[in-house]
């Protein structure tokens, strides 16, 4: 995994270009400001609508990419940012960071074929990694009629559809082709961005909708919520186990039933390719990045009792759009962090602990 790059001035005038044209710092009390990952962006919506009903307290969120939003927490630009890859522990603490994870979620392939609904069509990892290096062109290829020799395939050729940005879903798309294609991962590897073999670019999920929508014989990824919203044909696949899955909070709360949440390790975790039987293989985490010590110690804190509300308030809403909650186990564990480690100037705590 390539580390992020250093910041420097020009990097922070670029980062600060991504966002819109009105001010991400808060700019009345109780407003704050988040950025990242296009992935969790439809449940942080949900809850920020929830809360701010709830308690006055807006909270706004730029879907601007992972890498971008990294970059922009660790200039500061945001209360938090939000990432699909986790950052490892020796970037964690160089930045000054902790990250937790949010929620739990999936990442689907997508298609248009003609005449072909949800779960009729599947594909096993080699496949998919065929697909996406150039090597399978078409419907009717070989390898894709031996996985499905029910189906009407055409013979038209596969157009390949690919995040253009520095993507946490394309992280967690490429860890996946890595391990079970070593020619991807000899070739391409894993990252928020990749030289792509083969296809066209998309800028965030609802490009990649777009894109496949309008291109006959296409085949995208994005995370789960936005293809039930999109209505897309969604591919099922066969997973580590051999068995055939179909998308589902069941399926990613399977792939992570096993999960070992290290809070030492900054809760660094990859879910892509779990065993089990009922284990979507491509299921992941989104993290929320904020500072130790943070500029603005206020707006900070009011984003972390935002998650807190959401961990306690939120389960029914994420599982709605599709997302899979945290076990509260693990919740006890990243409030603990906050309330240790998350501190003002003067050492004070920006989180106490429930008594």
């Amino acid at each position: 995994m390539k580390a992020l790059p250093t910041i420097t001035l020009a990097g922070l005038i670029a980062a600060t270009a991504l966002l819109p044209a009105a001010p991400l710092s808060p700019a009345a009390a109780m407003d704050i400001s988040g950025a990242g990952a296009t992935f969790p962006y439809p449940i942080f919506l949900t809850w920020a609508d929830a809360y701010q009903k709830e308690t006055g307290i807006v909270v706004n969120y730029y879907q601007i990419g992972s890498g971008a939003g990294v970059r922009h927490v660790q200039f500061q630009i945001v209360a938090f940012g939000a990432s699909d890859m986790p950052l490892k522990l020796d970037q964690l603490e160089r930045d000054g960071l902790i990250q937790f994870p949010s929620v739990i979620g999936g990442t689907v392939p997508v298609v248009n074929l003609e005449g072909i609904r949800s779960g009729e069509i599947r594909l096993d990892g080699a496949t998919l990694a065929k697909i996406f290096l150039g090597e399978v062109t078409t419907w009717n290829d070989p390898a894709i009629v031996k996985l499905n020799p029910d189906a009407k395939l055409p013979s038209q050729p596969i157009v390949v559809v690919r995040r253009w940005d520095d993507s946490g879903t394309t992280f967690v798309w490429t860890d996946y082709l890595s391990k079970v294609s070593r020619e991807w991962a000899s070739k391409v590897g894993a990252n928020t961005s990749v030289q792509w073999p083969a296809g066209i670019g998309a800028n965030g999920h609802e490009g990649v909708v777009n894109t496949v929508r309008n291109t006959k014989g296409a085949i995208g990824y994005v995370e789960y919520s936005y293809a039930r919203q999109s209505k897309l044909p969604i591919v099922s696949m066969i997973n580590r186990n051999g068995t055939t899955v179909e998308p589902s909070s069941s399926a990613f709360q399977a792939a992570a039933g096993n999960a070992k949440w290290d809070k030492e390790d900054g809760f660094y975790l990859i879910l892509t390719d779990q065993p089990g039987a009922a284990s979507w293989p491509i299921t992941s985490a989104t993290f929320v990045l904020v500072h130790k010590q943070p500029q603005d110690p206020s707006a900070v804190g009011t984003a972390l009792k935002f998650f807190a509300w959401a961990y306690t308030k939120g389960d029914k809403m994420a599982e709605e759009l599709g997302y899979v909650p945290l076990p509260k186990n693990l919740v006890a564990d990243i409030e603990k962090v906050w309330a240790s480690t998350i501190k003002d100037a003067s050492g004070k705590p920006l989180y106490a602990l429930a008594p």
